[in-house]
């Protein structure tokens, strides 16, 4: 799917790296505070396959600040004809919004999964003059720096209790929105400096 073996400060571009993650209605469990002896217990709604698939893109790049862009999708359970997580036409359009909030070219870092390498999806790729595509090793989410987002979110959702969808919904949108307002933590992320990411892949 990579066009060519250039770097992305060799194109001018930003280095985006990908990532996917879900959280349903039963929250990470995470220490807290008791008596001795009693074990705090957290009462929750968590019937079904209700969750919140979340894609994200961390984006870097030479002299400007560090970048969180991300999409959200609801998946509400079985149901005929009812997509599940998202589909290459929602990762055109999360790229797609990438590009105009950067106005640059990209250069995108990310796994393997079947709809990242999918005829459909190589065709959207080769649509997009301005997107340069890599893919990381089969299973290496310590390269990923997106990862780190997913471990931030779910820390902040420990024994929180959600009773519906929308609910959980408003509280990952907060969470990741309060981390586009911190580039410090998004550039913490980063596994490695910009320029050298590509050449080791």
């Amino acid at each position: 799917m990579a066009r060519h073996k250039r770097t992305a400060a060799d194109l001018g571009a930003w280095l985006c790296f990908e990532d996917e993650a879900g959280q349903g209605l039963r929250p990470p469990k995470g220490r807290t505070w008791g008596r001795r002896g009693h074990t705090p217990v957290v009462r929750v709604t968590a019937a079904g396959t209700k969750r919140v698939s979340m894609a994200a893109l961390i984006c870097t790049k030479s002299g400007h600040r560090s970048r969180l862009i991300y999409c959200i999708h609801l998946d509400r359970g079985p149901a005929k004809g009812r997509r599940k997580g998202f589909t290459e036409t929602d990762y055109a359009r999360l790229l797609d919004a990438a590009h105009q909030q950067l106005d640059g070219p990209i250069v995108l870092v990310w796994g393997n999964l079947n709809t990242h390498v999918s005829r459909s999806m190589r065709q959207l790729v080769d649509a997009r003059l301005w997107l340069t595509v890599y893919q990381l090793p089969a299973y290496a989410p310590e390269f990923n720096p997106v990862e780190g987002v997913w471990s931030n979110v779910k820390r902040s959702l420990a024994n929180v209790t959600k009773h519906s969808l929308e609910q959980l919904t408003a509280l990952v949108k907060t969470r990741l929105k309060r981390m586009q307002y911190q580039p410090g933590l998004i550039d913490g992320l980063s596994p490695r400096p910009a320029s050298t990411a590509i050449e080791d892949l």
